[in-house]
């Protein structure tokens, strides 16, 4: 799956391929059950947000070390209520989109 959206080809996934690749997941199933365990990945401390601390953890678990900069980015693409955080909504919001 992974080399599926490994649009460079540099044998990692950055974050615009992961959202592709967690897209593809996600138009696969209509599950709310799926959307929610796929957040839950991201929540770590399970307070319903996924803050750049998760984000980045999760990223560098797929091979990506990002700065604090790139990270913030991403949460700020994200973030349709400009909070600093990714919640349950933004994050369907963003897995449906892509």
């Amino acid at each position: 799956m992974i080399n599926e959206v490994d649009a460079d080809g540099n044998g990692t996934i950055d974050f615009p391929e992961f959202l592709t690749m967690m897209a593809r997941k996600m138009k696969d199933t209509d599950s709310e059950d799926e959307l929610k365990a796929a957040f839950k990945v991201f929540d770590k401390d399970g307070d319903g947000l996924i803050n750049g601390d998760e984000l980045a953890d999760v990223m560098k678990s797929l091979g990506e070390n990002l700065s604090e900069a790139e990270v913030q980015k991403m949460i700020t693409e994200a973030d349709a209520d400009g909070d600093g955080r990714i919640n349950y909504a933004e994050f369907v919001q963003l897995m449906m989109q892509k």
